[in-house]
């Protein structure tokens, strides 16, 4: 069973940027989606972004300031993250094929 372990989470000040990346401990060469989603206390999960193919999705209240890519040599895929909202701050979880999930990693973006 492959593994989706997350890094790059952490504070950032309201404008500030962030980039996440998850690691698979397998070759992502067979993975049909990987994405991004996040879940903030209170709320339901949400999908934030994600790459399907050559083929980009975003939310609408992340587009224009996030960005996400994959390096299919390095089996990774990374969540760069520009002009940071507080009402991002959130626990982001990288997925794979909609069924295999990271850990998670914290995001808060505070003054």
């Amino acid at each position: 069973q492959v593994q989706l372990v997350e890094s790059g989470g952490g504070l950032v000040q309201p404008g500030g940027s962030l980039r996440l990346s998850c690691a698979a401990s397998g070759s992502i060469f067979s993975f049909y989606f990987m994405g991004w989603y996040r879940q903030a206390p209170g709320k339901q999960r949400e999908l934030v972004a994600g790459i399907t193919g050559g083929s980009t999705t975003y939310a609408d209240y992340v587009k224009g300031r996030f960005t996400i890519s994959r390096d299919n040599a390095k089996n990774t895929w990374s969540l760069q993250m520009n002009s940071l909202k507080p009402e991002d701050t959130a626990v982001y979880y990288c997925n794979a094929n909609f069924g295999l999930w990271g850990q998670g990693t914290q995001v808060t973006v505070s003054s």
